[in-house]
């Protein structure tokens, strides 16, 4: 049987064995008929709160957190209508921020391809900076002894818009909602114990799951200790259409959209596989090595201890180059050395959490990984073994578990998320 995967801005496609294969794909919603007309209806019928243009003063600063280009957010649409309902206020009262959390920031290009060369040329846009104290504000602590620094330009401004894309996240539930302040536009100093290794070991810090995860726990209380006055969330579907929005006040807009979304992005097993074939969903969530582990991690969910994991990802952009994601990688010849040095007591350092992740699967499963955008030295120098073509080493994996051997397949990566319900 032939299936398409995600694979850069195109499609891979494989031929598996129909008799011992399963594919599974997010449950297709179709996109909304008039996306810029949901958009609209929902800011002017949002849950929780007034109308957007009504709560807001011509004479009042706003900023807007939006992904960056890491998500395949739909800014492109959305931005317009929202700054729409917001043409009561003079432009130079609204700044964008893009929420890079601890990305490098992005270019002109990418900025025109995200939001539009409109937005671009007319309203200010700043890349948020984790690193830069001189942009940050400090406003003290959360539980559980979480320092909240926040981007000075969020702090300051007089109301507060969040703009996010919902899907399952691998140690944060979920994504979208209160993730666009923090780590979005957090001080590394916030992300770094957002992400220590206490709070990826927890059990809770897994796909699917908010309430009682420490992660998105916390998360939730830094948005709330700044205060967000405006949300809108969106779904999407395969071909990046919106399926859903809502907007409004931000734990209710979230908490409606988790739920939206696990209906179609989540589907429990009853038994593991031997096998499981993934991808990160191609561009732009592909883009990198670092982001590529939560397509493993989805995988993780539903391989049989000692099984095999095979992923595509183009990563064009490598490792990437922020942080010290590759300088840990190569700090420890194997992921189990690697897991007792970030666990150590003190080891605290910047993308030690993706290393982290990544061990964790590795301790479950082998991993093969086809990439154009890495070479297979470097493949091999992250702990994966590197491979030419995803189909004969899949059968290859079955034929080394034996006849009775099991392969799924997910060729959107993250956007399912396979899970073995209580009875596997």
């Amino acid at each position: 049987m032939n299936v398409e995967l995600a694979y850069g801005r195109g499609r891979l496609t494989v031929d598996f064995p129909a008799d011992r294969t399963t594919v599974l794909e997010p449950a297709y919603v179709r996109g909304l008929p008039d996306e810029a007309a949901a958009i609209r209806r929902a800011l002017r019928a949002p849950l929780g709160a007034p109308p957007l243009a009504s709560l807001v003063r011509p004479d009042q600063s706003v900023a807007v957190s939006v992904c960056d280009i890491t998500r395949p957010m739909p800014s492109r649409t959305l931005l317009p209508v929202l700054l729409g309902e917001l043409a009561h206020l003079p432009d130079e009262r609204i700044v964008i921020l893009i929420a890079t959390g601890t990305h490098r920031p992005n270019d002109r290009g990418e900025l025109v391809e995200m939001v539009g060369e409109e937005v671009v040329d007319r309203y200010r846009i700043v890349n948020h900076s984790a690193f830069d104290e001189a942009d940050l504000t400090y406003l003290g602590e959360v539980e559980p002894r979480v320092p909240v620094w926040l981007n000075r330009h969020w702090v300051d401004a007089d109301f507060r818009i969040t703009t996010g894309f919902v899907e399952p996240h691998f140690f944060a539930g979920f994504s979208g909602g209160p993730k666009l302040v923090a780590p979005g536009l957090a001080g590394f100093k916030t992300t770094m114990r957002l992400h220590d290794a206490e709070m990826i070991a927890s059990p809770n810090a897994r796909w699917g799951v908010t309430e009682g995860n420490p992660i998105h726990d916390a998360i939730r209380r830094i948005a709330a200790h700044v205060g967000v006055h405006f949300s809108v969330d969106v779904a999407i579907n395969r071909d990046r259409q919106i399926t859903s929005v809502s907007a409004g006040e931000i734990f209710a807009v979230h908490r409606t959209m988790a739920e939206r979304v696990k209906r179609s992005a989540m589907q429990g097993f009853d038994a593991p596989f031997e096998v499981v074939v993934t991808t990160n969903s191609g561009y732009p969530l592909d883009q990198n090595l670092y982001q590529t582990v939560k397509g493993l991690s989805a995988a993780a969910q539903v391989v049989k201890p000692g099984g095999a994991i095979v992923c595509a990802a183009e990563c064009a952009d490598g490792l990437p180059d922020h942080g010290e994601y590759g300088a840990i990688l190569g700090a420890r010849e194997t992921p189990q050395a690697l897991l007792d040095m970030i666990c150590a007591p003190g080891h605290n350092r910047h993308d030690q959490w993706e290393v982290q992740v990544q061990a964790q699967i590795q301790q479950r499963a082998a991993v093969f990984l086809k990439s154009g955008g890495l070479s297979p030295d470097a493949v091999r120098g992250a702990h994966l073994t590197p491979i030419e073509d995803v189909g004969s080493t899949a059968r290859r994996q079955l034929d080394r578990f034996g006849p009775a051997a099991r392969l799924c397949v997910l060729p959107e990566g993250p956007q399912t998320i396979p899970y073995l319900t209580a009875a596997g």
